[in-house]
């Protein structure tokens, strides 16, 4: 029993298929689940899968591997998923983890082994193989300073067969994974519409004097009661001045009568993620400086909407928003209209200092090649914002879009955007 409803094993069998397809000849590939990362004394954080594990076998637990070895001798070695082996103690204390069948009707995958022979399964095989494909996160942002399991193995694969060939399955994958699949779609689209209800929710009880975390109490019982797993990432609940600061996560202060509250937050559903933003005056209506801001930042949002599409890349994407939030900060009286290019850009920077997009999926800032092409069913949030520290004014709307060759999919389309929208459903 899974608290999300699973995808088909068809889906995760036809992305084995194409990166398999991709693979040099005589070679193998290894994907492994995430580590189980400590937290302090015998406890640990909340297991998280990898997404390009969980993307090629709908794993969602600890200590599984996968091999790919198109050209193997036999059929039953092409495809190998090895998982962790239940014992008694495990049951008692953890819960059985996933069978053998299981394993099978979730992946699709018939040869299903436990974990302790993968060691031995590998060096069987490796006398049959000229190169291996190794993962790891290459997302163009990461950036850690611990060392992963992916990290840790490519080296012991190279200590052990230091004379094999070794390539990178992260081009392959990641572009894979960006390009966005009916079944993606939807579930993406679910974890969209989980998150309209928490936003809903939230517009019906925010009042003058609530903490912050008081509404992040209200997303979060919202995201559990309609099945998602939990948060996408670590909310962004900011009253007033608390808005200006991009990563605010303290969530503690009081939202204060006449304030606006800016809000970031998404539902996972599936192991895949959505990306809200919106902002909401804590008292239900907006002043005229309020409105101002909000419907100018409103309007760079619907205009970057109709204007992505396949072709751009995203860097030029971004920075056709930006000369477009340049002029609308004119309009607001943030800058000068007699301003010299290079002041405009200047405070176009101070006032909207982050990008319009990033792509979405598996994870909330998901693979995509920023430099590549923009291609149809690829999946991008469109957030952009306006935060003056000097007024103690920050705003942000922020929607999740399928780029497609016609008219784009937006997920959240649904979901309460307008001045309007927002002051009726919260003074009703």
């Amino acid at each position: 029993m899974s608290r999300y409803e699973r995808m088909s094993a068809k889906f995760f069998s036809g992305n084995r298929k194409s990166f398999m397809k991709q693979m040099v000849k005589g070679s193998m590939a290894i994907f492994h689940s995430n580590d189980v990362m400590p937290r302090s004394a015998d406890g640990h954080h909340p297991f998280r899968q990898n997404p390009d594990f969980y993307y090629l076998t709908g794993i969602d637990q600890e200590e599984c591997i996968l091999i790919l070895y198109p050209d193997a001798p036999t059929k039953a070695q092409r495809e190998i998923l090895f998982l962790r082996e239940t014992n008694e103690m495990i049951a008692v204390w953890e819960g059985a983890k996933i069978d053998m069948k299981q394993g099978t009707a979730i992946s699709g995958i018939e040869h299903v082994k436990w974990n302790d022979s993968f060691e031995s399964t590998v060096a069987h095989l490796s006398n049959t193989v000229s190169s291996f494909y190794l993962n790891m996160n290459e997302n163009d942002r990461a950036h850690s300073e611990l060392e992963t399991k992916d990290v840790r193995f490519a080296k012991e694969m190279q200590s052990k067969y230091p004379l094999h060939n070794y390539h990178r399955s992260a081009p392959i994958i990641s572009y894979q994974r960006s390009i966005k699949q009916q079944e993606e779609i939807d579930v993406m689209q679910k974890a969209c519409d989980i998150t309209e209800k928490a936003f809903r929710r939230v517009l019906s009880a925010t009042k003058p004097g609530m903490k912050e975390y008081e509404v992040e109490a209200e997303i979060i019982s919202t995201f559990i009661k309609h099945g998602a797993t939990g948060h996408a990432y670590s909310p962004i609940i900011a009253s007033g001045a608390n808005a200006c600061v991009l990563h605010y996560v303290a969530n503690d202060q009081v939202c204060r009568d006449g304030d606006l509250l800016l809000m970031d937050f998404g539902s996972e559903y599936a192991c895949y993620a959505s990306d809200l933003s919106r902002t909401i005056p804590v008292n239900g209506r907006f002043t005229e400086r309020q409105k101002e801001v909000y419907n100018a930042c409103l309007n760079i949002h619907n205009e970057a909407k109709a204007m992505l599409s396949p072709g751009m890349t995203l860097n030029e994407f971004n920075a056709e928003v930006k000369s477009m939030m340049g002029a609308a900060l004119v309009d607001i009286k943030l800058i000068d209209k007699k301003a010299s290019k290079e002041e405009r850009m200047r405070l176009t920077q101070k006032y909207f200092p982050h990008g319009t997009s990033h792509f979405m999926g598996i994870d909330v800032h998901d693979v995509g090649a920023r430099y590549g092409k923009i291609e149809e069913n690829m999946c991008f949030t469109i957030e952009p914002g306006i935060y003056i520290r000097e007024e103690g004014i920050g705003v942000r709307i922020e929607n999740d879009i399928i780029v497609k060759k016609g008219k784009n999919i937006d997920l959240m389309e649904n979901i309460p955007i307008t001045v309007a929208e927002i002051e009726e459903l919260m003074n009703n």
